[in-house]
């Protein structure tokens, strides 16, 4: 008998109330499940169970063997999935929630090129700035900003995304310019709802520096196009992502606003549910979407500006 086939009928044994309702699950008689359990003991060197007539129970080195022996037993069906699945054709219905403006600008066109090489997947775009629910909302595969809020998910890094305080030159010819984070308490500022800013606080960090300011201004949205369309016309001052103002920056158009000091980290993630196993589809297009975005890791502001 080899280590594993010993774990796996160790796994029966322990979990059933006595050798003779194990032996019913085994198809086998009491008298060889107490003989090959008396074999692994003899190959291990302690004893596993306390048996009576009626029942058996766990020594706690049973209990030890119980454990970490189901973690083999998982991790070798893990692998052995993973090397059945190597070959599977991705096909099938391929759920996919990103956020508004990024969706729209980048993901909707990754999708794009994902959909002609993958002619057997269905993709389903939905783009969404409330919070979801990957699981309980039937979702694939999620591109969110920010870290995991859930430890059942896992996590693979898309791009780096550094957010920034910007503004209109003609806000700031205005205004005047903040040369502190507390100094943006004067000024009118833009707020994205259902982020932080919604709340009239930011935190910003210099080094080992780090200032948490209430701001307030006279415009917010949930769509970050709006909010830039209000910098762009000299509203106030705008926290936002490289990824969308990285342009108008080159342009100058909008200038950074306290460029020493750092913004919470936005980076891009793709999220799933964790799992033994991806499916095909969906590491088809996990394998696509960090190709897509793989210059975008490569520098820590995701040099969204080249």
């Amino acid at each position: 008998m080899d280590a594993i086939s010993d774990l796996e009928f160790f796994a029966v044994v322990a979990k059933a109330e006595s050798l003779r309702e194990a032996a019913q699950h085994l198809g086998v008689t009491p008298p060889a499940v107490s003989k090959r359990l008396v074999v692994i003991e003899r190959r291990l060197g302690v004893r596993l169970m306390q048996r009576t007539t009626r029942r058996a129970s766990l020594t706690p080195e049973g209990e030890l063997y119980l454990v970490e022996g189901a973690k083999v037993l998982e991790d070798l069906e893990i692998l052995e999935r993973k090397v059945a699945g190597a070959q599977a054709v991705p096909r099938g219905i391929l759920r996919v929630v990103a956020t508004l403006g990024f969706g729209r600008k980048h993901i909707a066109p990754a999708l794009s090129a994902f959909a002609r090489t993958y002619r057997d997947v269905e993709l389903q775009l939905t783009l969404t700035d409330r919070p979801v629910n990957l699981v309980d909302q039937g979702f694939d595969l999620q591109i969110r900003f920010g870290d995991l809020p859930d430890s059942t998910l896992t996590a693979r890094l898309l791009a780096h995304n550094r957010r920034i305080l910007c503004a209109a030159d003609a806000y700031l010819a205005a205004r005047g310019e903040p040369q502190t984070p507390r100094e943006l308490a004067q000024h009118a500022c833009i707020f994205i709802q259902e982020n932080d800013e919604t709340f009239g606080t930011w935190h910003l960090r210099s080094g080992a520096a780090s200032e948490k300011v209430k701001v307030r201004g006279p415009l917010a949205s949930n769509d970050g196009e709006c909010a830039v369309s209000w910098a762009l016309d000299a509203h106030g001052i705008l926290i936002r992502s490289l990824w969308e103002v990285a342009p108008m920056l080159q342009a100058g158009t909008l200038r950074p606003v306290l460029p020493k000091w750092q913004l919470p980290a936005a980076d891009i993630y793709a999220v799933f549910p964790t799992r033994s196993n991806l499916s095909a589809k969906t590491r088809a297009l996990l394998d696509h979407l960090l190709g897509v975005f793989e210059k975008h890791r490569r520098s820590l502001d995701g040099n969204w500006h080249a």
